[in-house]
């Protein structure tokens, strides 16, 4: 039996959905509305109806997306959810959605619009009530898009425009049905917290109640109900994720709990002895340690593609908590701390929206397993999830961990994994974990470490040349690795840690620097 544990939401004073037509910002969307305290969901555009229409939802948002509304596979909207009573509010793609169903048109724009725009306000109340704060009638806003309104539907009126789109947002005459051009959401535009916080109060009538604790509150109650006189397998990894899982459940469950983890062979360097120290002594969790080493590097011999690697390991973490829980016995739940970003990343099923990579602890589970999945923290962001930490707490020593992915190392060697090349691995991270602590700039970073390429060049080291390997730091800031940039090390830490690691690591005579943000890229290489 397969099952995810669907837990409840914290939805006692309503929710916001939001249908997700392929936006990069979608996921932003339930951020910033969440950070007013309204709990917020994001939804597949094609969603069953019964489910946006639900007692409990304030509010409805349309999101943007790539599409053009006047293609043969445009993504469209249920009619049944614009003859709701609930308010909406279309966001680019999502407006132009809106303006279409109403009989409006839309047309390629005589000059697209990306990037900054000064928006005039036409209407201040409603959405644009107190904007801008400064009592002006103009504010800069965010726009992408190519395609515009080129005639309103009937009942519908301007209440803001900018120099190339004389329809930038627009509102239904009687009923709380609102569109915008632009991206209230993004930091670009300065007063876009004002504009939701408005349309969440002002027009969905929302109460500010929600909190990432609140909800946890809510999940414990629930997992103490679930799992009863029960037991329940955590799979921990001494991250903030499953720490915070393993709190938590330690609360709603208490000895029932037992939390394994798994030497995979994949670790960085002490990774074994920091964890028992942080769960096991300071925290008193109760730790199981199972040395599997041999067990995944076999199955992983010779496979190079990124994904078979989750795969295997994913299989293989299922398989020995199994094996574990039957030598516990009356286990029938594994928890988790899986994410809101595993979940985007690794599944297609927000909208049509990529899958980016498998995740280990999502794609890479088995159709398959005897264990029920707990995962509470799910419907979270990580710094949602380090703020229940505190409330929990987790001393920050943990809390402020780096994140380390679940496949370990097995995703930091590019190309097959091989003793040689996790050693040479262990040794250039620890170096470039030990050189940003030894700065005061680690509390500004989101993920440091090292990956091994597959790839060699010539060198010269004591006057003979050398063939060696390359290793590329990454490092990078981030919110809750949704997006991330690159982040500007200053050149004497660069300098400290590649003369250190072609000094100190065998087998290393080229070091390179990554350079690259999240989007495009990925914050781990593979």
């Amino acid at each position: 039996m397969s099952a995810h544990k669907a837990l409840p939401n914290q939805t006692a004073d309503g929710r916001i959905v939001i249908l997700d037509f392929g936006s990069q910002y979608t996921q932003l969307i339930a951020r910033r509305i969440r950070e007013q305290n309204v709990y917020s969901e994001v939804h597949p555009f094609d969603t069953e109806i019964s489910e946006v229409l639900a007692d409990d939802v304030k509010g409805i948002v349309l999101s943007g997306g790539p599409s053009n509304i006047s293609s043969d596979d445009a993504l469209l909207l249920d009619r049944r959810v614009l003859e709701s009573s609930i308010p909406i509010l279309g966001i680019c793609y999502g407006m132009q959605l809106i303006v279409e169903a109403f009989g409006g048109r839309i047309c390629r724009a005589e000059r697209h619009e990306y990037g900054s725009a000064d928006l005039s306000i036409l209407d201040a109340d409603g959405l644009f009530r107190d904007i801008p704060d400064d009592g002006g009638s103009e504010t800069p806003v965010w726009m992408s898009h190519g395609d515009g309104v080129d005639k309103l539907p009937p009942d519908f009126v301007a209440i803001g425009k900018t120099p190339n789109s004389p329809f930038a947002a627009i509102r239904h005459l009687s009923r709380p049905i609102i569109g915008v051009q632009f991206h209230p959401e993004v930091a670009h535009t300065p007063e876009g917290k004002g504009m939701l916080r408005n349309f969440l109060f002002e027009i969905c009538k929302c109460k500010p109640t929600w909190t990432p604790v609140s909800f946890v509150e809510e999940q414990t109650k629930y997992i103490r109900e679930l799992v009863g006189d029960g037991k329940v397998l955590c799979a921990a990894s001494g991250g903030v994720d499953s720490t915070v899982v393993a709190e938590l459940l330690t609360q709603a469950v208490g000895d029932n709990l037992v939390a394994i983890f798994v030497d995979n062979g994949l670790l960085r360097k002490a990774e074994v002895d920091e964890v028992k120290l942080l769960l096991g002594d300071r925290l008193g969790i109760n730790l199981i340690v199972i040395d599997a080493t041999e067990r995944f590097l076999e199955a992983l011999y010779g496979v190079s593609d990124p994904q078979k690697k989750r795969k295997i390991i994913g299989n293989l973490f299922i398989e020995v908590f199994e094996e574990a829980a039957e030598s516990i016995g009356s286990c029938d739940f594994l928890a988790q701390g899986t994410l809101y970003p595993d979940v985007i990343e690794s599944v297609s099923v927000k909208g049509p929206s990529a899958l980016i990579k498998g995740h280990h602890n999502v794609w890479g589970l088995p159709e398959r397993m005897n264990l029920k999945l707990i995962e509470p923290l799910r419907p979270l962001f990580k710094d949602e999830v380090r703020l229940i930490g505190r409330e929990l707490g987790i001393p920050d020593q943990i809390l402020k961990r780096q994140p380390f992915p679940g496949p370990g190392l097995a995703v930091r060697i590019l190309g097959p994994i091989t003793d040689e090349g996790l050693e040479v691995l262990r040794q250039a991270d620890a170096i470039v974990r030990d050189e940003v602590s030894r700065t005061s700039l680690s509390s500004d970073l989101w993920q440091w470490f090292a990956v091994l390429l597959p790839v060699k060049s010539v060198g010269v080291m004591g006057d003979e040349r050398t063939y060696e390997n390359t290793i590329a730091i990454r490092v990078v800031e981030s919110l809750d690795a949704m997006t991330a940039d690159w982040a500007r090390l200053p050149h004497d830490v660069l300098a400290r840690m590649s003369s250190r690691i072609m000094n100190e690591v065998k087998g290393v005579n080229r070091v390179v620097y990554d350079i690259s943000s999240k989007p495009p890229s990925t914050i781990e290489w593979e």
